[in-house]
């Protein structure tokens, strides 16, 4: 891909960050917390895209196009590393789940015990029917379903970073 920097350079930071997420998935269950029950605004995910978006568009701007990078560049380039980063750490939370029985029957478990600390106001908020489907549908839970969460999670808290990026790093020839 050596005509195309945006798509090279974009695969190649998002490929590691893919890997890099993985890992820290792994480790994350490992150490103790079951990486899906992280709020999606203290998932590490929103580092990992940050540092990994910025050096990209980074090095398109100053490597490839000679200091110049405009915000739909860099938005093609932001989304090409978090649409490839969370493919790659979602196969990999895929693989690790159907390798290790217990990531999805603690999830549920510790899922349940969360559900059960809601009070009768946030009951009410949420709607009772729809808390009392999610608690019954949670038995029901598979790997399948974890990796879409972890995959649609990944895309949205991506699409912000991108955004904030690209504007951040963005550079117009001067006139």
């Amino acid at each position: 891909m050596k005509g195309a920097p945006l798509l090279s350079v974009a695969l190649r930071y998002g490929a590691a960050a893919g890997i890099l997420a993985a890992l820290l998935l792994i480790g994350t269950y490992y150490i103790g917390g079951h990486p899906v029950m992280i709020s999606p605004f203290l998932d590490f995910r929103l580092l990992l895209f940050g540092v990994f978006v910025f050096f990209t568009l980074k090095e398109l701007r100053d490597y490839h196009q000679q200091g110049v990078l405009y915000f739909w560049q860099g938005m093609i380039g932001a989304l090409l590393v978090v649409l490839s980063a969370s493919i790659i750490s979602t196969a990999g939370m895929l693989v690790f789940g159907m390798l290790e029985k217990q990531f999805v029957t603690d999830y549920i478990v510790e899922m349940e015990k969360y559900l059960r600390t809601f009070n009768a106001a946030a009951i009410a908020q949420v709607g009772k029917e729809m808390y009392e489907r999610n608690l019954a549908l949670l038995p029901s839970t598979n790997i399948t379903d974890l990796a879409t969460t972890y995959f649609v999670q990944g895309l949205v808290l991506g699409f912000f970073v991108s955004i904030i990026l690209s504007v951040i790093v963005r550079k117009h020839p001067k006139l």
